[in-house]
């Protein structure tokens, strides 16, 4: 039994590592990291004046070979900033998977983008993700979230900004998140409601362990996919955290088997074990179990 095709399969994204462009020593240590996928960042981590450097160097990183199994994400400059348009000319025809959006306020920024790549001719294959930073791309998350069911809408993934959200709105840097989890919780749900993957923010302090794990459990239980890293310290526990339990899969695979049995081929909803389980919970099951097959072909721990 296979996944129902859709426009978003899946994809292993439990650790997603943030790399400045710009940074030699970084690009190559790359390589050799156990992180699902890699946002080299051509926005924040560089200066104005390092832009165009920045942008050769990886473009040149990015001809090399690259490692097995591993998602490529480059943030780009937003298009009103100036740079944006040279960022996406020169990635476009570049072996990236996908193309990281900042300070996304409202559909028109997504179309915008996906215009210029159906332009010049970029992959289908190449996505779009979506950094939702601001009070106004909060507000607009859902009708983002929905360029994702359009045609040639490209988006994939949504990214929360936390530490430009605390920024614009405010509110303090708390343990445990108190005044953001409402926000990303709403950011989240508007992400599902497109079938849309979530990352959750980046946490700031990368030498404690323990506000780091905490942080960690956190997101796992509100729902997201994986956590946007700053530090290579930082891959082991979110690969731990959002991997997939042995008791969920080990249920996940009871669902899949009872709607192979074929008395169950036309039913929409089945009894399991005194449980009536629908065909929605097949295709979370099945979505689960890819991803617990994409973890054993990474060689960690399931």
């Amino acid at each position: 039994m296979t996944i129902p095709s859709d426009r978003h399969p899946v994809r292993l994204r439990r650790s997603v590592l943030c790399v400045p462009a710009d940074n030699a020593r970084a690009l190559a240590k790359v390589a050799v990291l156990e992180c699902d996928a890699v946002i080299y960042d051509l926005e924040d981590a560089v200066f104005p004046e390092g832009k165009a450097k920045a942008r050769a160097m990886l473009v040149a990183h990015l001809a090399e070979k690259r490692r097995p199994n591993l998602e490529v994400v480059v943030r780009i400059n937003s298009l009103s900033s100036g740079f944006g348009e040279q960022d996406l000319a020169a990635l476009v025809s570049v072996p990236v998977d996908a193309l990281l959006l900042p300070k996304v306020e409202s559909p028109q920024d997504i179309q915008a983008v996906a215009d210029f790549l159906s332009d010049n001719d970029a992959p289908e294959t190449l996505r779009l993700w979506a950094m939702i930073e601001t009070p106004r791309g909060v507000l607009n998350a859902a009708a983002i979230a929905e360029t994702g069911r359009t045609r040639g809408g490209r988006l994939d993934c949504f990214v929360p900004g936390t530490n430009d959200l605390r920024k614009e709105t405010g509110v303090p840097d708390a343990p445990g998140r108190p005044y953001l989890v409402p926000w990303l919780m709403q950011i989240l749900l508007a992400a599902r409601g497109s079938g849309l993957d979530v990352i959750d923010a980046v946490f700031n302090d990368f030498r404690d362990g323990q506000g780091y794990e905490a942080e960690c459990a956190q997101g796992r239980a509100m729902g997201f996919d994986g956590k946007m890293l700053i530090h290579p310290a930082q891959i082991g526990p979110a690969n731990d955290h959002f991997g997939v339990e042995a008791s969920a899969l080990a249920e996940a695979r009871l669902v899949i088997d009872a709607f192979a049995l074929a008395e169950n081929a036309d039913k929409a909803v089945i009894n399991l074990e005194g449980r009536m389980v629908e065909r929605l919970h097949l295709d979370q099951a099945l979505r689960l179990s890819a991803k617990a097959t994409a973890i054993r072909h990474k060689g960690t721990r399931a």
